[in-house]
């Protein structure tokens, strides 16, 4: 949540912080600021309310602040209201400080009392005020420089931060810190960049360094130095970002989600592409063994949001096909509840951005109670790739609209591979079975875009229920995942009220909530439990409720029950939520377009929750 982005180089500062910044408005926020100095200047500080617009134009789109260094920030409100005073950057009482920071200073009223008593005052309502004068202090007690005074602040708060820091005595130099949220630094000649993720650097850079939780780094110019908690320097290697440009722009589309959507049937095959091998897949590159996956004797799925629909999904293929016991978690119930986890079991954090605070926490709980982990991640180098035992990385590429489609897809694809592959070495199903099931993995890019050349009467039928009150999802066993899914997307960029529910839980009370013109879609892609799903939307559908059915072509006998029905090619039923969210998807952004909304940035939601 959040973004940053710093500069030092040769070329004007507030041009490229507000571009940056631009690139990340997915992440959400309220407001924005920039902070930028010339030389031996004063550092002058910028902020605004409301879009990124705002401040673009009261900087004259970065013309009327000069200077070759610079930290920005677009904030999400938590400590304080949105407002111009709350916005970051903050400086300490002289300017001798300035700051922007991502991430939760728990302990921040605490440190607030003790800096007052050393008649430290504050303008602001936020944390970030208070760590950025907290710095400041350090800086002067002890005569220290950048180094000292940053690593005492880190040492002394409690909570999750990335900080960039400008120092008065040091000009040309950004400062930057982090504790669990994320922070990639980039470099070019003569000039490196910070953001809160690689979007913000990626028209100036593909060189990039990782920098570690309880690590600092020095840039200016061209150069990076990295420092350890004790202030040690460090060393890191430099990595190279694949993602091209042009990736992270909408390529002419409308807005990002319809471009990444459009995006998985590429996603999917790349992703597949990189694990399956002369006709088998090959975990050697995930970390897995054979030995390790024989030895599983239980898996545990911990996931938020759409990851966590994921693994619901996988959970039907996996015990299926492999007969292991599968249980899937919130992660932001795991650690709280205590888990009882079997120590030959694996643990698999699905997290797109390889840095959901919930994950990373349940990653943390599972390490120290000494249980093998393995992350499904899309971004290398992030936390949750870096910490985990094995890591199968998707190859999504950049998603940048809040409402995940393409990452969702490749994680679902993960999640059959590690099924397939774990029933072959487990003896659980035949070598005929196993080739066959790839085979048709190969299947699923041509009929997704199958789907995608026929969304026109998707588009009609969303217009006529764009003013929808309440729409309900059913269905059963892989369906009810995709019903999840399906109703997150909804509800996510329309603001429509929906919900998902296992279609024989209706009876148990929800059915009371159908009216004259409700919306019940079902999903019917599951041969054994169609007739019952069937007979359970019929039941709506006596009560007044408006019924569009999902299902593969051939099932026409269901348009005698529904009112609308769309099809997508048949697969194998285990691999289904593949094809079946893409309707629902499609579903969700013709509805929110209909409605006028801002379907890449929905409201009150952010693309990477790195908060708890």
């Amino acid at each position: 949540m959040c973004g940053i982005v710093g500069f030092s180089g040769v070329q004007q500062a507030a041009p490229i912080l507000l571009d940056g910044l631009a690139k990340l408005e997915y992440r959400g926020y309220d407001s924005a600021g920039i902070a930028v100095r010339n030389g031996e200047s004063d550092v002058k500080v910028v902020k605004a309310k409301g879009k990124l617009q705002v401040l673009a134009e009261k900087t004259d789109f970065g013309k009327a602040v000069k200077g070759s260094n610079g930290i920005g920030h677009t904030r999400w409100a938590t400590h304080g209201e949105p407002s111009e005073i709350n916005a970051h950057p903050h400086m300490s009482d002289d300017g001798n400080v300035t700051a922007v920071h991502n991430g939760i200073i728990e302990n921040y009223q605490e440190l607030k009392e003790k800096l007052l008593r050393h008649d430290y005052t504050f303008y602001s309502q936020t944390d970030t005020e208070v760590v950025t004068k907290l710095i400041d202090y350090y800086y002067k007690k002890y005569g220290m420089g950048p180094v000292d005074a940053i690593a005492k602040t880190m040492v002394r708060v409690r909570g999750s931060y990335a900080l960039a820091i400008m120092f008065k005595d040091y000009p040309g130099e950004v400062w930057v810190a982090r504790k669990d949220s994320p922070m990639i630094i980039g470099v070019a000649e003569g000039e490196s960049y910070v953001a809160s993720d690689v979007p913000a650097i990626l028209k100036y850079t593909r060189n990039v360094y990782y920098i570690g939780d309880m690590e600092m780094a020095r840039l200016k110019g061209g150069e990076v130095t990295f420092f350890n908690l004790d202030g040690d320097e460090i060393t890191k290697e430099q990595s190279e970002i694949t993602w091209d440009a042009e990736s992270a722009e909408k390529g002419g589309y409308e807005h990002f989600m319809m471009k990444e959507i459009h995006e998985q049937p590429k996603a999917i095959a790349d992703t597949l592409n990189s694990v399956i091998k002369d006709g088998s897949i090959d975990l050697s590159d995930v970390g897995l063994t054979e030995d390790e996956i024989k030895s599983i004797s239980q898996i545990y799925i911990v996931a938020c949001g759409s990851a966590y629909h994921t693994g619901v999904a996988a959970q039907y293929v996996i015990e299926d096909l492999a007969k292991i016991p599968v249980r899937v978690e919130l992660a932001s119930e795991f650690r709280y509840r205590k888990p009882l986890l079997d120590k030959n079991g694996l643990v698999i954090i699905v997290s797109q951005s390889g840095e959901t605070a919930d994950s990373k926490a349940a990653l943390n709980l599972a390490k120290e109670m000494g249980i093998k982990t393995l992350g499904i991640v899309n971004v290398v180098g992030s936390f949750i790739a870096r910490e985990a035992d094995s890591c199968f990385y998707t190859l999504a590429g950049p998603e940048i609209a809040v409402a995940t489609t393409k990452a969702y897809s490749c994680q679902l694809i993960a999640g059959y591979c590690l099924a397939i592959q774990f029933a072959k070495v487990r003896g659980t199903i035949s070598d005929e079975k196993y080739s066959e099931l790839i085979e048709e993995l190969k299947t699923i890019p041509g009929k997704i875009e199958r789907i995608l050349d026929e969304k026109e009467r998707l588009q009609w039928f969303a217009s006529k229920y764009a003013n929808a009150k309440d729409v309900f999802f059913i269905g059963r066993g892989i369906d009810y995942a995709v019903s999840m899914e399906g109703s997150l997307k909804l509800k996510e960029i329309s603001y429509i009220h929906s919900e998902a529910y296992a279609a024989g839980e209706l009876k148990h009370g929800t059915i009371s909530l159908i009216e004259d013109g409700t919306l019940v879609i079902g999903v019917l892609t599951q041969s054994e439990l169609y007739e019952k799903t069937v007979s359970n939307m019929v039941e709506c559908k006596s009560r007044g409720a408006y019924l569009c059915g999902l299902t593969f072509y051939g099932k026409y006998e269901i348009e005698d029950s529904c009112n609308f029905v769309t099809y997508v090619p048949k697969v194998d039923e285990h691999f289904a939520a593949s094809l079946a969210v893409i309707p629902l998807q499609l579903l969700g952004y013709y509805v929110s377009v209909a409605r006028g909304l801002d379907v890449d940035k929905p409201r009150n939601l952010a693309k990477s929750v790195t908060v708890e």
